[in-house]
């Protein structure tokens, strides 16, 4: 008998773990992926020439094995361990909605190959739904969650700039990875030229600076190198690998299980609360349950709706925590690979050192008055991005030219060239649902997930406004445009899926209440993605990690005071 059960070890589940050991919990992490051991699992210290096929997967082993993961820009020969095959990790979509569900199962989940890009939400975003109707209104608002962001963001350090923009409130910030000459350049003609607009540097989970607290659990200060979706043998990026989960095993107090396939979760149908979790060994097929007094479901959000539904019981037909009907509904990502390449003749010409982990961010700035601003959409959008120097590649190699004119050529920098890409929020929508498909079973024989979801017409007028601004943002700088992807990406492709088994203040049409708890199972808390109620247009990664610390501590005192 353990305290806690932990469902998953990335992002949400390592936090979790974290903040439930150091409170003294004897906690189990469940992982239905492979032990992966930091630093010596990674393959940051390959150089160019060491990577298999330059670093290219064969065409043929991508059409086979990884057709939906391969869409992901991280995914290459390098990386390739980190991916599911998509062989052997099934799922259906209705033939017109696909949905590219990104995917890597192994200890550290996707903390090891995620962004890091890190934002909080702010308080219109909590306040969103109830203001403009779309969605059910979170129980909580900003000031519910910001001494929990101040937490997290101490402890995993995030890299940024203060700027005292309410849409996108600071934190406590490392030094910011500054922007480089053409990037100033470009935040000169975008504020001067668009009012209410700013360039910031991106606020990124990186280690500009590693503070004592994060030497003392092996993690060093930043080499920008641009390796991070290898993982990092520095430590110098957050994941669950190089911090959260040694913070918790250095507490005596954590106990991990890898190649462990959740099947379901024991509900007692007399007490009315959880009692454990049953495993399948993801090798040997044998079944066993782990029991506890408290379960956190950090399994990622059609993780976790996959679980909740097969945990349904004679008590709890419709699933597990699902009394609402809102178990699988609501399925949201953002907005995403609708982008802007321009070529800047006039640029500065000067260089810059390194590769830093993050480039430009600009923050949401449409729909910030409540009044309204004589949009077509509801909501917001954001971009990241950069503006980078083209090299002597694009001065000499593939050129004609020989001798000292070749060489006199390489010896001279390219054109800078900007990029920026938006993120947009999509609505909560209920017939966005991730339900099982009886019909399709995995190798271990739990039926699969069945994902139907598709922009609305509110993300299809965000996305043409998006592109419009972005051109006009980047002739603004005197560029020329030279690409567009105008078209959305397929939902799942920003990898930001939440919003299944949402927070909200009626146990009637929502899964969990303020503290991240399901209303129907006590003992059952929600803290991956699956908990959003809306999804802001931010990075949603920080917001995830705050609210498994505040459950997780919230957890934790009912336990001590006899109420779990």
């Amino acid at each position: 008998m353990f305290d806690a059960i932990v469902i998953g070890s990335g992002m949400s589940g390592g936090i979790a773990a974290k903040e439930l050991c150091e409170r003294g919990l004897k906690t189990l992490v469940i992982e239905r992926g492979r032990k992966l051991e930091h630093g010596a699992s990674y393959t940051d210290w390959m150089q160019p020439w060491e990577l298999p096929n330059a670093g290219m997967v064969p065409e043929e082993e991508l059409a086979r094995d990884y057709p939906i993961q391969s869409q992901c820009y991280a995914m290459t020969s390098a990386t390739q361990q980190y991916w599911v095959k998509d062989s052997e990790s099934p799922y259906t979509t209705p033939a017109d909605k696909p949905f590219s569900w990104i995917r890597g199962n192994h200890l550290g989940g996707r903390s090891i190959m995620w962004g890091r890009q890190s934002y909080r939400l702010s308080a219109m975003d909590f306040e969103a739904n109830a203001r403009d109707g779309h969605g059910a209104d979170w129980p909580i608002r900003y000031e519910d969650i910001a001494p929990w962001y101040d937490h997290i963001e101490k402890f995993i350090g995030v890299a940024g700039s203060k700027e005292g923009l309410p849409q996108l409130p600071d934190g406590e910030f490392l030094p910011p990875f500054g922007l480089n000459d053409a990037e100033l350049q470009f935040k000169s003609a975008v504020e001067g030229k668009f009012p209410g607009r700013k360039v910031i540097p991106g606020r990124v989970a990186n280690l500009s600076k590693a503070q004592p607290h994060h030497e003392e659990l092996g993690r060093n200060s930043c080499q920008n190198r641009s390796f991070c979706e290898r993982g990092c043998s520095y430590g110098a990026y957050h994941s669950s690998l190089s911090s959260s989960l040694p913070a918790a095993e250095r507490t005596g107090n954590l106990t991990i299980v890898t190649d462990a396939i959740v099947h379901s979760i024991v509900h007692d149908p007399k007490t009315g609360r959880a009692t454990g979790v049953r495993i399948i060994d993801a090798n040997s097929k044998v079944g066993r349950t782990y029991e506890a007094k408290i379960i956190f479901s950090c399994a990622s959000t059609i993780g976790t709706t996959q679980l909740l539904l097969n945990s349904a019981t004679d008590a709890m037909p419709n699933g597990l925590a699902n009394s609402s009907d809102m178990v699988g509904r609501n399925l949201m990502d953002h907005l995403y690979a609708l982008s802007v390449v321009g070529l800047l003749p006039k640029g500065p010409d000067t260089y810059y050192h390194g590769r830093r982990p993050t480039g430009l961010y600009i923050p949401r700035y449409r729909n910030l008055n409540p009044a309204g601003e004589g949009n077509d959409f509801v909501r917001g959008f954001g971009y990241q991005g950069g503006v980078s120097r083209m090299g002597w590649r694009s001065t000499a190699l593939g050129l004609p030219g020989v001798g000292a004119e070749l060489k006199d050529r390489a010896r001279k920098l390219g054109p800078w060239m900007v990029y920026i890409s938006g993120f947009g929020e999509m609505l909560p929508n209920p017939n966005n649902r991730v339900t099982l498909n009886a019909n399709q079973k995995d190798k271990w024989g739990i039926a699969t997930p069945h994902i139907d979801c598709a922009l609305g017409d509110n993300e299809y007028k965000m996305a043409a406004r998006i592109i419009e601004d972005g051109k006009a943002m980047v002739q603004a700088v005197g560029g020329m445009v030279m690409n567009v992807s105008a078209e959305p990406g397929v939902p799942g492709l920003g990898i930001h899926e939440m919003g299944t088994a949402r927070m909200g203040k009626d146990p009637k049409t929502s899964v969990l209440n303020k503290w991240n708890q399901t209303h129907d199972v006590p003992n059952l808390f929600i803290t991956d993605g699956s908990a959003m109620a809306s999804s802001g247009c931010q990075n949603p990664s920080l917001t995830y990690m705050a609210l498994s610390a505040r459950a997780a501590d919230h957890a934790a005192k009912l336990l001590k005071e006899g109420q779990l």
